[in-house]
This record gives C-alpha cells, sequence and structure tokens, in this order.
C-alpha cells in the first residue's frame, strides 16, 4: 500500500475555514499539513483500532491523504474534508481486511462491523477524535497531575501502588487524581466539547 510523508506543520494565527478551503483547492502544501495536522492522529487511532496492525493503520491513513489531496478541488467545507477522510479510511480498512488470508478474533469482528456499517463504527471514530483530544489536553496537566492520571488510566495501577512509586502519600494521590480530573473537564468545556466526546470522557474517568 502507497505512503506518503508529510512534513507537519502547526499553522500560525488564527485560521479561517474559508481561507484552507480556498488554499487547499489551489494545491497550497501548507493547506495540507494543516488538515493532516488536523486528523493524522484521530484517524490512526480509529485504523488501527480496525486494522490491529499499526503499520498498516498508518499506511492506510497515509492512503487517505493522498486521495483527499488527488481530489482537492471537490471539497467546500472543512466538514466534506473530514468526511471524506473517515469514508475513506474505513474502505481502505474494509479492503485490507478482505484481503487477508486470516483475521484474528479482533480482526474478524471489526470486519463485520464495516461490512455492515452500523453505529459501533461511529462509535469508534468518536473514540478516536475523543483519545487525540485527550491526548492534547494530558500533556497541558501539572507535571504530577498527569503521572498520577497516566498511571491510573492507562496502565491501571492502583492508588497505593502509585504512592509507593511516586513516594506520595495515597491521600496525594487522591487530590492529584481529583485535580487532574476537574482540569480535564474544565478543558474540554472551555473549548466547547459538548456531546458524545464529553460523554466519552464522562465514561472515560467514570470507569476507575
Amino acid at each position: 500500500m502507497a505512503s506518503v510523508r508529510i512534513l507537519l506543520m502547526e499553522p500560525t494565527g488564527k485560521t479561517n475555514e474559508q481561507y484552507w478551503m480556498q488554499q487547499f483547492a489551489n494545491g497550497n502544501n501548507a493547506a495540507l499539513e494543516y488538515f493532516y495536522a488536523q486528523h493524522y492522529k484521530p484517524l490512526s487511532y480509529f485504523s488501527f483500532r480496525l486494522l490491529q496492525n499499526k503499520l498498516e493503520a498508518e499506511d492506510v491513513v497515509s492512503e487517505c491523504f493522498v486521495k483527499i489531496w488527488e481530489r482537492r478541488a471537490n471539497f467546500k467545507t472543512e466538514a466534506n474534508v473530514k468526511a471524506f477522510l473517515y469514508i475513506t479510511c474505513r474502505n481502505e480498512c474494509l479492503t485490507y481486511l478482505r484481503d487477508l488470508k486470516r483475521r484474528t478474533a479482533a480482526q474478524e469482528l471489526y470486519f463485520n462491523q464495516l461490512e455492515q456499517s452500523g453505529d459501533t463504527i461511529l462509535n469508534e471514530i468518536i473514540e478516536a477524535e475523543f483519545l487525540h483530544l485527550l491526548d492534547k489536553e494530558i500533556k497541558l496537566l501539572p507535571i504530577k497531575c498527569r503521572e498520577v492520571f497516566n498511571l491510573i488510566y492507562f496502565e491501571g495501577k492502583k492508588t497505593d501502588e502509585i504512592a509507593v512509586q511516586l513516594n506520595l502519600s495515597v491521600k496525594t494521590v487522591r487530590n492529584h487524581k481529583a485535580n487532574a480530573v476537574t482540569i480535564l473537564k474544565t478543558a474540554f468545556l472551555k473549548k466547547g466539547v459538548t456531546g458524545p466526546l464529553y460523554m466519552a470522557l464522562l465514561m472515560f474517568i467514570g470507569r476507575f
């Protein structure tokens, strides 16, 4: 599967949808880099979840950007760009799984879900975007809050284990956890994140 390497650059200043869409249609590489920065990580989460293969998932996402660049004159809004990328990613994942001679149990499950195109795939898209946003916000947490949050939510460690590892009291660990959760909730709301993505955050932190 073809892949493309794109220089990732964060645009500076206030962005404007009309400006970026015009630049994209005109073939400005900066516009491709802008959409790459917006969508590469969530698409990677999405494709990896479906394929269970990191290298193939990266190739699929790269192929999505190749295809959208070839059709760049056809898009009028950023919503059109996003929809095309996810639909293309879904189709590429389906093709890859269909062509596999042997699929793991997880791959078989996602293959069947992709063919049915039901609510499960929509949930995978929501989760992918949630993880991308969550990753960005976690990096902004105070150091100790970030350490505690990662150990609890991503490494599955218990409060007393973290207290020993970080040489903190159990109460302090609990305080860092509570602070991290409060900061993340506030950050999501300040960014105007509501609906499914905010519910995903509440469900995620509510599991522990």
